[in-house]
C-alpha cells in the first residue's frame, strides 16, 4: 500500500511538473524544445494522411451504401465482431416485384414478357452490385480502416509519449537554469541526462513509424488499383447487361407493337365485294383506334396495298392521330421513308396492308415510312 502511495504521489509530481510548463510554454514564460524541420515535416504528412484517409473512407461507404441507416446497422455489426448479414440490393428487388407483376399481368403477355426481361437484367445488375460491394469492401475499405484502427492508433499513442518527454526535458531544463547550489546543480543535471536520453530514444521511435507513411501511400495506392478495377469490371457487367437487353426488347418491340398497335390494320381489309362503303366504313372502323388507320381503297387487296399507295400521297386521318418520340436517327433508304432525328416529335399512322415493323410518319410538310422500333408511341 504504501508502494502505491508513493507511486500515485510521484506521477502526480510528473503530470503536475508537465502542466506547469504546458502552461507556460502557452503563455510565452517557458522555452521550448523545438523538432527539427524533417520531423515536423514528417508530423505534418502523417496528420494530412490521416485526415484525407477518414474523408476517403466515408465517402466510399456512402458510395457503397447511401442508406445511413444500413451502414450504421453495418458499423454496429464490426464493433460486435458478429457477421453483417446479406442485405436484398435495390435492383434484386426491383426484379423481384417486376416478376410478380409480370405474373399477375400474365407472363404470356406483351406487357408481362417484357417485364421478366427487365426483371432478370435487374437481378443481374443486383447480382454485379453485389459483388463490387464486397470487393471493394474487402480490397479498399479494409485496409483504409485497419490503416485508421490500427498504424495510426499506434502513431498516435508514440507521438503523445514524445510529447510527454519533450514536456519532462524542457522541464528540467527549466530546473537546472533555477539551481543555485552545487548540489542542486548536479541532481538537475544527471536528471537532465535521463530526460534527454529518454527523450531521443522516443523520438526515434516516433520517426521511424512517421516515415513508415510512405509504405501505407504505396500499400493504399495498391488497393486504389484494385478499386479501380472492381469499378471497371462493375460497369463493364452493366453495361453488356443493358445492351443485350435492349437487344432483346428491340428484336420484340416489332412483335409487341404489330400485336397491340397496329393489329387495327387487320380489321380494316377490305370487305366482300357486295358490301356498301357506308357499311365497309362502319363495319371495318373499329371505336376507338390505337393507332389511326387509312381505309383501304376498294377493290385493291390489302397485300399490294403498300406497293400501290404512295406514303405521300396518302392523307392522316381527320382526327386521333398519333405521337411518338423518336429513340434513334434514322436514314431514310429511299424517297418513301421519312428520315429521323432522334428526340423529335412526329405523328404516326398505320396503313392497311403494311409491314407491321413500320408506320406512316409525319413531320410538317414532310410524310414517309418509319419503323416502329425506332419510335417510342405516345398517348
Amino acid at each position: 500500500m504504501d508502494f502505491n502511495v508513493k507511486k500515485l504521489a510521484s506521477d502526480a509530481g510528473v503530470f503536475f511538473s508537465r502542466a506547469m510548463q504546458f502552461t507556460e510554454e502557452k503563455l510565452g514564460q517557458a522555452e521550448k524544445t523545438e523538432l527539427d524541420a524533417h520531423f515536423e515535416n514528417l508530423l505534418a504528412r502523417a496528420d494530412c494522411t490521416k485526415n484525407w484517409t477518414e474523408k476517403i473512407l466515408r465517402q466510399t461507404e456512402v458510395l457503397l451504401q447511401p442508406n445511413p441507416s444500413a451502414r450504421v446497422e453495418e458499423f454496429l455489426y464490426e464493433k460486435l465482431d458478429r457477421k453483417v448479414p446479406s442485405r436484398v440490393t435495390n435492383g434484386e428487388l426491383l426484379a423481384q416485384y417486376m416478376t410478380e407483376a409480370a405474373n399477375d399481368f400474365g407472363p404470356g403477355t406483351p406487357y408481362g414478357k417484357t417485364l421478366i426481361k427487365v426483371g432478370e437484367t435487374q437481378r443481374r445488375l443486383g447480382a454485379a452490385e453485389r459483388d463490387f460491394i464486397h470487393s471493394a469492401s474487402i480490397n479498399f475499405l479494409t485496409p483504409l480502416r485497419n490503416f485508421l484502427e490500427g498504424d495510426w492508433r499506434t502513431i498516435s499513442k508514440e507521438r503523445r509519449i514524445l510529447q510527454n518527454r519533450r514536456l519532462d526535458l524542457d522541464a528540467c531544463k527549466a530546473r537546472l537554469k533555477k539551481a543555485k547550489a552545487a548540489e542542486a546543480k548536479a541532481a538537475a543535471e544527471h536528471e537532465l541526462r535521463l530526460t534527454q536520453t529518454e527523450f531521443d530514444r522516443q523520438a526515434e521511435v516516433t520517426r521511424l513509424l512517421l516515415e513508415g507513411i510512405s509504405s501505407t501511400h504505396v500499400n493504399h495506392l495498391r488497393c486504389l488499383h484494385e478499386f479501380v478495377e472492381s469499378q471497371t469490371n462493375y460497369y463493364a457487367q452493366c453495361y453488356q447487361y443493358m445492351l443485350d437487353l435492349q437487344k432483346q426488347l428491340g428484336s420484340s418491340k416489332g412483335e409487341i407493337f404489330s400485336g397491340t398497335f397496329i393489329g387495327n390494320a387487320e380489321s380494316t381489309s377490305p370487305p366482300p365485294a357486295a358490301t356498301s362503303p357506308p357499311a365497309v366504313a362502319a363495319a371495318t372502323l373499329p371505336a376507338v383506334p390505337t393507332i389511326p388507320v387509312v381505309p383501304t381503297i376498294v377493290g385493291v387487296p390489302s397485300t399490294v396495298a403498300e406497293s400501290v399507295l404512295n406514303p405521300n400521297e396518302v392523307k392522316p386521318p381527320a382526327s386521333g392521330t398519333r405521337k411518338a418520340r423518336v429513340l434513334y436517327d434514322y436514314e431514310a433508304a429511299d424517297s418513301t421513308e421519312l428520315a429521323l432525328l432522334a428526340d423529335e416529335m412526329i405523328t404516326v399512322y398505320s396503313l392497311p396492308g403494311m409491314d407491321p415493323d413500320w408506320l406512316i410518319g409525319e413531320r410538317g410538310n414532310q410524310k414517309g415510312k418509319v419503323p416502329v422500333t425506332y419510335l417510342e408511341l405516345l398517348s
